[in-house]
């Protein structure tokens, strides 16, 4: 598997996550297979906010995705849960699936009466 990944990745605090890098080309995979083009995309990664105790650091991450005209952003608590989360926004359809119709009240009283007895 070709290791390179067209995403463009930004990162103002050290950089994705090697379990992260690993897994963009599968991800980059889905996104051709669903007419997406990768290198149209951005991932900006940032701390989410400053850290209450500086010894630990931050518990969050800001992800910012840009692609066109288009962006979205997702505080996350690692590289790898954001990558789930933007995994499933690719494999999304773009309208809800249509639920079966429940027969309403009278369709149902005509169905029973149809019943033989």
């Amino acid at each position: 598997m070709d290791a390179t990944v067209s995403i463009i990745l930004q990162s103002t605090v050290g950089g994705f996550s090697a379990q992260f890098m690993r897994k963009l080309p599968l991800v980059e995979q889905a996104m051709r297979e669903h007419g997406l083009d990768p290198a149209e995309f951005i991932i900006s990664k940032d701390y989410a906010s400053t850290a209450t105790i500086p010894i630990m650091g931050p518990f969050f991450f800001s992800y910012s995705v840009f692609f066109g005209e288009e962006n979205f952003t997702v505080t996350e608590p690692n590289d790898m849960v954001f990558l789930d989360y933007f995994f499933k926004r690719v494999l999304a359809v773009d309208d809800p699936p249509e639920l079966p119709r429940r027969p309403g009240l009278i369709e149902r009283f005509f169905g029973w009466m149809a019943q033989p007895v």
